[in-house]
């Protein structure tokens, strides 16, 4: 891409997208690091995580126990407020946001519009949210620490490639694959809890086993897609073991027939998830926001 701009930027402005596919693809190892199951030893998935985390802008031990609270909670009703972001791991019910006034229904509306929450804020959480512990607990020292240390990282990387190529040609390579990976990478994982059919559940009938078959997707999408994804569309069976490393995940989709009754999503299907933002007890499927006002 760097030897592309000095031809034209609209040449290496395409190229964009498939640095974003790596991005992603990347990102998903320092998953894996941080769930500990891209390797054997833990040491070598700490130090290839913190390794990723410098090219995805994502502080690794911070987000690797931001995102355990995800696996401990996810679409569960009664710990929505433990599961991290919520732009994937939460949502309302329709009796409640039929309960907030007005001013509030509205905000809630824009926050989950597809424009807003697809395309705005997923490169303002890479880019910006993640240079602060917006979400750390007091206790977090060590999580803390490594969003600076990651900080410290990033701008020794973009001071040493600006002093070798210039700033401007940084700018026009980093900044376009990032804006494109975060918004694929947030998408892919929102999507494989916000759909339709999704399973949301009160505390007390919230089940592991049936949150990972009913509570999350397989997303089956074609076969060069789910390389750069990392087979992540096997959710199902991630959420199910997440010790099970993205290399092995289609194996054990394949092995077990019980995991074939998961919902599948096609990437066309998919695509149509993005407005399914309210869960109605009385349906048992998530529902979009004009299905909620009529209710």
């Amino acid at each position: 891409m760097y030897l592309c701009l000095e031809v034209s930027h609209w040449i290496a402005l395409p190229l964009s997208l498939l640095a974003a596919g790596f991005l992603i693809r990347i990102f998903i190892i320092q998953h894996d690091c941080g769930h500990g199951s891209f390797f054997r030893s833990q040491r070598a998935n700490d130090i290839i995580g913190r390794v990723c985390s410098v090219i995805t802008l994502t502080p690794y031990a911070f987000w690797r126990r931001q995102h355990a609270r995800h696996h401990g909670s996810w679409n569960n009703l009664d710990r929505r407020a433990a599961s991290g972001l919520d732009i994937y791991s939460s949502c309302m019910t329709v009796a409640e946001f039929l309960q907030l006034a007005r001013w509030r229904q509205w905000l809630y509306r824009a926050a989950y519009n597809p424009l807003v929450s697809h395309l705005v804020l997923p490169p303002f959480v890479f880019l910006i949210l993640y240079r602060v512990p917006f979400d750390a607990a007091k206790g977090w020292r060590r999580e803390r620490r490594a969003v600076y240390l990651t900080n410290f990282a990033i701008a020794g990387l973009i001071c040493g490639l600006g002093l070798l190529v210039g700033f401007g040609p940084v700018a026009a390579v980093q900044l376009p694959t990032m804006v494109i990976g975060s918004v694929i990478g947030v998408w892919l994982f929102s999507i494989q809890h916000r759909f339709e059919q999704t399973q949301w559940m009160p505390g007390k009938g919230w089940d592991f086993a049936t949150a990972a078959l009913h509570g999350s997707s397989h997303l089956d999408l074609p076969r060069v897609l789910q390389w750069f994804t990392g087979n992540i569309g096997f959710h199902h069976v991630h959420h199910l073991n997440p010790r099970i490393p993205n290399y092995r995940l289609e194996e054990c989709h394949k092995a077990a027939r019980l995991l074939q009754s998961a919902p599948r999503l096609t990437l066309r299907t998919a695509v149509t998830t993005l407005r399914y933002a309210l869960w109605d007890d009385a349906l048992g499927r998530m529902v979009k926001f004009p299905s909620a006002g009529r209710a």
